[in-house]
């Protein structure tokens, strides 16, 4: 699979919230199904619309993926694995 494809095999697995996320998020993690990292992040999204706070911190958010930093890759092309682990981590103070 290229850089440019976009994984389409949907699977499950979960996603975490850590400090600032898991407090806006109201909870420590959801479950998602989905292909990509774009995917489980709307989806994320979608189930906590009501909770403005929790938009705002995401979009600021660092993302690991079953323990690898996602870095700038587009979340489209990141692919997740049946089980897998999406770690939401704000910015830490301090660096």
């Amino acid at each position: 699979m290229t850089a440019t494809t976009e994984p389409t095999a949907l699977v499950t697995g979960t996603i975490r919230y850590w400090a600032a996320a898991k407090a806006e998020a109201g909870r420590s993690e959801d479950p998602y199904r989905a292909a990509t990292l774009a995917q489980a992040l709307d989806q994320a999204r979608a189930a906590h619309a009501d909770r403005p706070g929790f938009v705002r911190v995401l979009g600021i958010c660092s993302f690991l993926v079953d323990s690898e930093p996602v870095g700038g890759r587009d979340h489209a092309t990141v692919a997740l694995s049946e089980g897998g682990t999406v770690e939401v981590l704000p910015p830490f103070a301090g660096g």
